[in-house]
C-alpha cells in the first residue's frame, strides 16, 4: 500500500493511474475534485473509472492527464466486489441510502436456499438498473427523477457473473463476493437475490476490491495521496513537471 512515508514522483500531465480507496459516503467525483485541487496549479485533467455509489468504499481507478484518454478501457475491467445483503426487507435504491419501504419474514430461509440461489446467477443475466443510479434517461440521469418523485422506466441490461460466492451467513445477513463484468449494479444483484427466494433484500454493505489488475490493496487513502501530492507539487514547483 502507497503512503504518504514514501516519496514519490508523479508526471501528472503525461498521465497517471492513482487508485484511491474511496471512503463511505463519498462521492467518486468528490474524490476526484480532491485530488484536481490539489494539483489544480498544474492545470491538469483528472477522471476517474467506474462510479462508486456513496455509500460503497474501495477500489477507485483515477487517472490524470493523458491516461485520461483510457478511462473507457478501465472501466471495461471485470470487476470484484465484497458485501453484505440483508434479507427481509426492501428500499426503494436497493440500499440504504433510503429507509425500508416494505418488510418480509425471513425466518422460513435458509442456508442450503441461500447458497443455491447465488449459484443461479451464475452467468450471463438480464439486470435492470435502481431507478436510484447514474443511469441516463433523455441526458439526465435516473436519480434525479427519482427524487423528484417521477415514474422511471429503466431498462434491462445484459450482464455477466463470473462468480458469486457466499462467504457468510448470519441471518437476515449474508456476506459474499461477486467477480462481474462492466455496468452490473450490486444492488440490483441483492434486490433480485431476494425476490428470487420470494422475499425481500437490500444491499447493506460494498466494497470494490478489484477492477482488472488493480486491487484495493495497492490504494491510497484519500488525505495520505493529498498531502503526497501537495508536497511533490511544493518541490517541483521551480521544476519542469
Amino acid at each position: 500500500m502507497e503512503t504518504s512515508g514514501i516519496r514519490r514522483k508523479f508526471n501528472f500531465a503525461e498521465g497517471e493511474v492513482i487508485l484511491v480507496d474511496k471512503p463511505i459516503r463519498w462521492t467518486s467525483f468528490d474524490v476526484v475534485r480532491k485530488v484536481r485541487n490539489a494539483i489544480k496549479p498544474l492545470k491538469v485533467k483528472v477522471g476517474h473509472a467506474g462510479t462508486l455509489d456513496p455509500l460503497a468504499t474501495g477500489l477507485l481507478v483515477v487517472c490524470t492527464g493523458k491516461f485520461t484518454k483510457r478511462i473507457d478501457e478501465f472501466q471495461a475491467e471485470e470487476k470484484e466486489y465484497t458485501g453484505t445483503i440483508t434479507l427481509g426487507a426492501t428500499t426503494p435504491s436497493y440500499d440504504l441510502e433510503q429507509e425500508i419501504d416494505q418488510r418480509f419474514d425471513w425466518s422460513a430461509i435458509h442456508e442450503k436456499q441461500i447458497r443455491e440461489t447465488a449459484i443461479s446467477f451464475l452467468g450471463e443475466i438480464e439486470q435492470v438498473p435502481p431507478a436510484h443510479s447514474a443511469v441516463k434517461i433523455d441526458g439526465e440521469r435516473v436519480y434525479e427523477k427519482a427524487r423528484r418523485g417521477e415514474s422511471v422506466d429503466v431498462k434491462p441490461r445484459r450482464v455477466h457473473i463470473r462468480e458469486f460466492e457466499i462467504t457468510g451467513i448470519s441471518l437476515p445477513d449474508v456476506n459474499f463476493r461477486v467477480v462481474c463484468s462492466k455496468g452490473t449494479y450490486i444492488r440490483s444483484l441483492a434486490h433480485d437475490f431476494g425476490k428470487a427466494m420470494n422475499n425481500g433484500a437490500y444491499l447493506s454493505q460494498l466494497r470494490r476490491t478489484k477492477s482488472g489488475d488493480f486491487r484495493v490493496e495497492d490504494a491510497w487513502q484519500v488525505t495520505d495521496l493529498v498531502n503526497c501530492i501537495k508536497d511533490f507539487t511544493f518541490a517541483s514547483s521551480h521544476e519542469d513537471i
